[in-house]
């Protein structure tokens, strides 16, 4: 959800109006600035007052997406800057609509720079998504609790989901990781241009 949403927030930052420019700067500064655990109450909690019911999953998905694409947004904004304005000249110097530059000529470039910061948050949602347990989601923390709750054996347990986000962190990470060599540019190292 937040790549969904990220994606043509970035569009309309860089090649917006000056209205779109600060609907999106006004989303983007309450999503950044309010503590995910907050986002999800207020989703699960606070919607209900205005007639919309969430279930606790949606209410998750919900709140990372948003949050999570604020941070994208970002993420893509400045790898869609990165890439030269000529591009986008050339692209409409050969009757392309900005649109048209953007989907064919600017964005693979960009995806290609934003892979390394998408991965970083791409990794965090993955750890919020622990937060989930405050809404009563069964996921691995909950699912943990529940084991502790038969076993009373917390530092067991709580190693153990611990080690299970772990790993999955790390094997994302690296499969990711060969995905942006793959993806990289022969003789153009984006780490390096970025430090």
């Amino acid at each position: 959800m937040g790549l969904v949403l990220a994606l043509p927030i970035s569009f309309g930052q860089i090649y917006g109006n000056k209205l779109l420019k600060a609907i999106i700067a006004v989303y983007e500064k309450i999503l950044r600035s309010i503590p995910e655990l907050v986002i999800l109450f207020l989703i699960f909690y606070g919607f209900p007052r205005i007639g919309v019911r969430f279930s606790p999953f949606a209410a998750v998905v919900i709140g990372l997406g948003l949050r999570s694409s604020a941070y994208q947004s970002q993420v893509f904004r400045g790898a869609i800057n990165s890439v030269s304005k000529t591009q986008m000249r050339a692209a409409r110097s050969l009757g392309m609509s900005n649109f048209q530059g953007f989907v064919f000529i600017v964005l693979p470039q960009a995806l290609r720079i934003a892979l390394p910061p998408w991965t970083n948050e791409f990794t965090i949602v993955l750890k919020d998504s622990s937060l989930a347990y405050a809404l009563g989601v069964t996921e691995i923390l909950r699912q943990g609790g529940y084991i502790i709750a038969t076993k009373h054996e917390p530092m067991i347990i709580y190693l153990t989901v611990a080690v299970f986000y772990f790993v999955v962190t790390i094997v994302i990470n690296k499969s990711l990781g060969r995905v942006e060599k793959k993806l990289a540019i022969p003789g153009f190292d984006v780490k390096e241009t970025v430090r």
